[in-house]
């Protein structure tokens, strides 16, 4: 298979640290990729002319040197080994880790290991190649979803800014399995309470009912966009049953014949500012004094 395939090679490519050097995140750039292709096409021309590697002196290709870059979103180790460079970065909120290995050929590998609350998730792969120096790079094969947009991603920023190419690939992962991951914890915990649970394949839109004894409550959920790991756009109704039921429908009259849902607007609050799991547990917190003031305030 295409995983096992190129974990294989970035493994093989990977090679032990021996000094490592302290550089500004602004170093982490599209300067420091060219650099890094132009190591790779070098490489690939001379094991083309010499015809055999071994032939040609080593010294300056066992030199190897290890760059950790650093900024506030970032923190980076480059190591750098002749034509193999990795690039482990870590973004603090999310943690997620980007690997780059100069592959055989002139192909450049980029792993990125996603994680959720400090535990590894996927391995997920890209590869990349050029058949020159001077001509643009493209997406030779990858282990993405392929409901995630990385062909979209490669046409926007790709030849113009490599580095924000992978960077954001990598924020599209990581906020995938965030999102993902945060469903799953939900239902891990609350699955007895929630009814019906629906989501799209990348987890930016879900809808769940929560099952009350007094109400039925339903939950939607959009996110802005595939890199978000919070939604914008919230709707939370409470649907009454039993007593909260005839209180309302008695109050409402001949039209009250037909239960009229009431928004959470606490609800809605906390899923926009907290995580998924957080929010569900304040929810059902203050589910029933919410319930009361809303239905039974008025009788």
């Amino acid at each position: 298979m295409i995983f096992e395939r190129l974990q294989k090679e970035f493994e093989a490519a990977r090679a032990s640290q021996s000094q490592e050097i302290n550089l500004d995140g602004e170093q982490w750039n599209d300067g420091l990729l060219a650099t890094i292709r132009e190591q790779v096409h070098m490489e690939a021309d001379r094991k083309t002319t010499s015809g055999d590697a071994n032939d040609m002196p080593t010294s300056h290709f066992q030199e190897k040197v290890t760059y950790r870059v650093g900024n506030k979103q970032l923190f980076m180790y480059v190591l750098c080994y002749c034509c193999i460079c990795e690039i482990i970065s870590r973004e603090l909120k999310l943690v997620s880790e980007q690997v780059i290995c100069c592959l055989e050929g002139t192909r450049i590998g980029i792993l990125y290991e996603t994680s959720f609350a400090g535990e590894p998730c996927e391995l997920y792969h890209c590869v990349l190649e050029s058949k020159s120096f001077l001509e643009k790079m493209t997406v030779l094969e990858h282990t993405i979803p392929f409901f995630l947009p990385i062909r979209e991603v490669e046409n926007d920023l790709l030849s113009s800014n490599a580095m924000r190419f992978i960077d954001h690939i990598g924020e599209l992962l990581q906020a995938y399995v965030d999102r993902r991951e945060q469903v799953r914890l939900v239902k891990e915990l609350y699955g007895n309470q929630i009814g019906e649970l629906y989501h799209s394949l990348p987890y930016h839109m879900i809808e769940f009912v929560l099952e009350d004894s007094d109400c039925k409550v339903t939950v939607s959920l959009r996110y802005p966009d595939l890199v978000s790991v919070l939604p914008t756009r919230v709707k939370v109704l409470a649907w009454p049953m039993h007593q909260y039921k005839k209180s309302h429908t008695s109050s409402a009259g001949a039209m009250g014949s037909q239960p009229i849902p009431a928004r959470l607007s606490y609800a809605e609050d906390a899923l926009r500012t907290m995580s998924l799991p957080e929010a569900y547990a304040e929810i059902v917190l203050n589910l029933q004094q919410a319930l009361q003031q809303m239905f039974q305030g008025g009788s």
